[in-house]
């Protein structure tokens, strides 16, 4: 054990520890002086105090072992997922929690990391073969979609749009033929066009359809990013005040518990979606940089650890990770600067939130036990396919 915690990289230790520390002095910013969320940054040590103990523990398990159980992962994450809609409680007009009595868990989080495992088992099982568009891309699309209209009927759009991001991620490295590559980026891209100009064009028939009577918070996201000029002054709320108060944050910021905006309370979540807000507010643009420049060391090196893995499965796992944060922190950012719709999404390891910051430290010890497992050389292990009938081979 202490010989594969010798080999741990320690730049993205530190990389962890220093977002731990933007997290907490920023939620304690954003709730110190709001009654009813007192102590939010206490909770947020805790939670780290878990996400680290998750990393530590999952980087020394071997990575490979989640091929050999990732049909039965998937299936569990299938019926983990469901429960919310039987069991679970509405948050911000989501039904996707669970109550614990201590804790609330989201599966949709928790499911980031069982697709990521079970779409590299699939692909892993082609050896390197290309992908058949109807025998290979077609079913692993259809076991997306399930999961993904799970969580669109749970009214989580953020959520479910990581698992399209995982998706297509993996597909791309999944030597999928160039011209199915091509035909999907333009299929994508046209139906996301024509959308935007259909939603445009019949905004009003749409407001008025009956699918929008228990959908009509995801216009009020929609509208102040693609039709400003229709959105209600409810809706453009939060994106607008997030505006002012990234701007009025300047070069260096307004100081830290000094932000006009934050703590005045006029931007909605300061302490977990909108937690951007307050560190450009405070921190200004060079604190803005700071954070992204932390969350491309560590993008960095997650990819400088698929590249040294010496095992198959090693890069499709940690290029599902990268794909995954990459959207969230695109996603969380882009949606307050005008360049992406409002949703849900949290900003990764600064948001409050347990159940979003344990599983993205759980993925970060996954892709940490591809540079402790994944040095060996292929053919001294063992296939995927023999691993109902052959034991997991130690590192």
């Amino acid at each position: 054990m202490l010989q594969k915690l010798k080999k741990i990289d320690f730049v993205i230790v530190f990389v962890l520890l220093m977002l731990m520390v933007v997290s907490i002095t920023s939620i304690y910013s954003a709730t110190f002086d709001t009654a009813g969320f007192e102590g939010h940054h206490i909770k947020m040590a805790v939670f780290y105090i878990l996400g680290f103990a998750a990393f530590f523990g999952l980087s020394l398990i071997d990575y490979r072992i989640w091929n050999k159980y990732a049909l039965h992962i998937y299936i569990g994450g299938l019926i983990t997922l469901l429960l919310p809609s039987f069991i679970g409680q509405t948050k911000n007009n989501a039904t996707g929690w669970i109550n614990l009595g201590i804790v609330d868990i989201q599966p949709a989080e928790l499911f980031k990391l069982v697709l990521i495992i079970f779409i590299t088992y699939v692909l892993i099982r082609k050896d390197k073969s290309r992908l058949s568009f109807w025998r290979d891309i077609v079913p692993i699309g259809f076991l997306t979609f399930i999961p993904f209209a799970i969580v669109m009927v749970q009214n989580d759009l953020g959520n479910g749009l990581s698992y399209i991001v995982i998706l297509l991620g993996l597909l791309w490295i999944g030597n999928v033929k160039f011209s199915h590559a091509l035909i999907g980026l333009l299929l994508v891209a046209g139906i996301a066009f024509g959308g935007a100009q259909a939603y445009i064009h019949f905004h009003d028939e749409i407001k008025e359809s009956k699918i929008m009577e228990s959908r009509g918070h995801w216009m009020e996201r929609i509208d102040p990013w693609l039709v400003p000029e229709k959105a209600t002054a409810k809706a453009s709320y939060h994106t607008n005040n997030a505006k002012l108060a990234i701007a009025s944050g300047g070069m260096s910021g307004e100081g830290y518990l000094e932000g006009s905006s934050v703590q005045s309370s006029r931007v909605p979540y300061t302490y977990s979606d909108s937690i951007f807000v307050q560190i450009a507010e405070e921190y200004g643009f060079i604190g803005s940089s700071v954070l992204l420049l932390l969350y491309f060391i560590l993008i960095h090196r997650m990819i400088l650890i698929s590249l040294e893995s010496r095992e198959k499965a090693g890069p499709f796992l940690i290029i599902g990770i990268v794909a995954m944060l990459l959207y969230q922190i695109f996603e969380n950012i882009g949606m307050f600067i005008g360049l992406m719709p409002l949703t849900g999404i949290t900003l990764p390891f600064i948001s409050y939130g347990g159940t979003s910051l344990i599983i993205n430290m759980a993925c970060l010890g996954v892709a940490m036990s591809v540079k402790l497992h994944g040095q060996e050389v292929e053919e001294d292990m063992p296939n995927p396919q023999t691993y109902r009938s052959a034991p997991t081979k130690q590192a």
